[in-house]
């Protein structure tokens, strides 16, 4: 079955009117289908087949040749020689929209390459994994624990008789054969998939480098090429502490989310949506789920901002903060059916701290059946609700 994705209407929008479009974002998020559901009359190469990214790479000309516009080019990272060789083709017919769909999975490769040869030519998207909405509207039945340990996957949601637990061990494993081994700062895919696995113990957590790097046993300089890695293949979300002062987020520690909960519940070792409840980690996995549910929301309401921070102080931290029009929206996320006044102390210390007049609201994002306030500034809501 198909499911229907908020960004297609985005899409169709932007192809036409700009002569390329470039949809980046994590492996098996739905690019490619989405592109050819879409765009029927164009035609389809990928560059994950060597044959064909060796000749983009080498002779980007006969390439293009063989496959004119327009055209969806997949994986489109693998030969960044092409790029320049589409910005003369595009220049050639300036006018004419929609000229080359292309997707990629490393999205600091492709913004480089988009903003060194196709500045003012391409608008770059990002797609992610499914949103609850997208979910709920197809599987009106799922409940909580399976969104949870299915994740955003499209594919798992297609076909719900695929075992979450081997679709995702085998996703691990191409990720790290197809795309890590591709960089050459990557010595032991061995390590590489260890260091998977402690990102997944610290989701939801402060970003401590020094610790990860002993944990994985790699120099703390390895540690930070892999994460610059991670996060460009859309596979973490690395959120800034929000101060008055914007200068201030850039020295902070980040906290580090998985980007997906089903991934995370895979490298966790949970086998079944109700291994989640009994988990140790429940928390930090129900915190990881509003935060990929939160950054769908921002995308929704502002598609090229980055506006999903946290805030902390000395004593108190609030796990989600969002900004719009100088005013603040902070979140609490809570594993909770009915969240209390005792559960809302953070919010209340940063409603203090920061002022009332600067907070538009203030919220614990659990598991209630309704929303409901909890104090004057405060009320419960579910992830429905955002």
């Amino acid at each position: 079955m198909w499911i229907n994705r908020t960004i297609e209407a985005e899409i169709l929008g932007i192809a036409a009117k700009r002569p390329v479009v470039v949809l980046s974002g994590a492996r098996q998020t739905g690019k490619t289908s989405l592109l050819r559901r879409c765009f029927p009359g164009h035609s389809y190469v990928s560059l994950d087949l060597p044959s064909e990214s060796e000749q983009a790479e080498q002779d980007p000309a006969s390439f293009l040749s063989r496959h004119p516009s327009p055209v969806i080019i997949d994986e489109v990272q693998y030969a960044p020689k092409l790029f320049r060789h589409i910005k003369a083709v595009v220049d050639q017919r300036r006018k004419q929209p929609g000229q080359f769909l292309l997707t990629g999975s490393q999205q600091f490769r492709l913004m480089k390459e988009v903003s060194d040869s196709l500045a003012g030519r391409a608008a770059l998207l990002t797609l992610e994994g499914l949103s609850e909405t997208e979910i709920l509207a197809a599987h009106p039945d799922a409940c909580l624990t399976e969104r949870l340990w299915r994740g955003g996957w499209p594919e798992l949601w297609e076909d719900r008789s695929l075992d979450p637990v081997s679709f995702l061990n085998s996703y691990i494993a191409t990720y790290l054969e197809r795309d890590v081994r591709s960089f050459a700062q990557v010595g032991s895919l061995r390590d590489f998939e260890r260091f998977l696995r402690a990102c997944a113990l610290r989701s939801a957590n402060l970003l401590n480098k020094a610790d990860l790097a002993r944990d994985v046993g790699v120099a703390p300089s390895t540690i930070n090429q892999w994460i610059s890695i991670v996060e460009a293949a859309g596979q973490i979300l690395l959120l800034e502490p929000w101060f008055n002062n914007q200068g201030k987020r850039l020295i902070k520690s980040p906290k580090l989310y998985l980007a997906d909960t089903g991934l995370l519940c895979a490298l966790l070792n949970l086998r079944s949506p109700d291994a989640i409840g009994l988990s140790a980690f429940v928390g930090a996995i129900w915190e990881t789920y509003v935060a990929t549910q939160l950054r769908h929301r921002e995308r929704r309401s502002v598609p090229t901002a980055r506006n999903l921070y946290f805030w902390r102080d000395g004593t108190r931290e609030v796990d989600f903060v969002t900004e719009s029009d100088g005013e603040l929206s902070l979140w609490e996320a809570k594993w909770k059916e009915h969240p209390t006044v005792d559960d809302a102390v953070n919010l209340h210390h940063a409603i203090h701290a920061l002022g009332p007049a600067h907070i538009a609201k203030a919220s614990i994002v659990a598991r209630p059946p309704n929303r409901y306030p909890i104090a004057p500034d405060i009320e419960a809501v579910s992830t429905r609700d955002l």
